[in-house]
């Protein structure tokens, strides 16, 4: 039985439209992976990865073992909007751009990303930029200016100020404790 067989079999007679969006996009990633393949690996990789984050999420989901919750997300929307903030940190992301990644409206966005999530957007993007800094702060050189305007903080003041907030130090004493226990 071929995987398109089994992957429309878990949809019943009627998919919904989410159903159907999620089973294309699947479809778009791994013929994108199988053109990418010879050329490019690591874009390939990077597609399989998120084929495979949806098909785990929409397995947790139809099985209920991720007590997702109506008005949530479905799966592949989730990843998506994660691929598309991880992709344009440096950049200015609005609710009206993740919505559009979800195919969804920017009214109904919020409320559904929370749900899946378990935090509102902006908290989340706060958090992955956050993580960004941190692990640029741990593998690189650059100067906290240059580090927060790549995660797309709009100053270094504004990456210390939410840095402070959630760990409870400016991030220049959290490096040089990361460079001192590294040794």
């Amino acid at each position: 039985m071929s995987f398109i067989t089994t992957a429309a079999d878990q949809f019943d007679d009627t998919p919904s439209p989410t159903d159907l969006q999620q089973f294309v996009y699947l479809v778009e990633l791994l013929e994108t992976t199988k053109r990418e393949l010879e050329r490019d690996r690591e874009a390939a990789k990077a597609s399989l990865a998120k084929a495979s984050i949806i098909l785990q999420s929409e397995t947790a989901r139809g099985s209920g073992a991720n007590g997702s919750k109506a008005g949530a997300l479905a799966g592949w929307q989730i990843a998506r909007v994660q691929a598309f903030i991880d992709e344009n940190l440096d950049c200015t992301i609005h609710i009206r751009d993740l919505s559009a990644v979800a195919r969804i409206s920017a009214a109904h966005f919020s409320r559904s990303f929370k749900r899946a999530v378990g935090e509102p957007p902006h908290a989340y993007l706060m958090r992955k930029r956050l993580e960004r800094a941190c692990h640029l702060m741990m593998t690189g050189a650059a100067s906290l200016s240059e580090i927060a305007f790549s995660v797309g903080f709009s100053d270094q003041a504004h990456l210390c100020r939410l840095f402070r907030q959630a760990f409870g130090q400016r991030p220049a004493d959290w490096r040089r404790d990361f460079e001192s226990r590294r040794g």
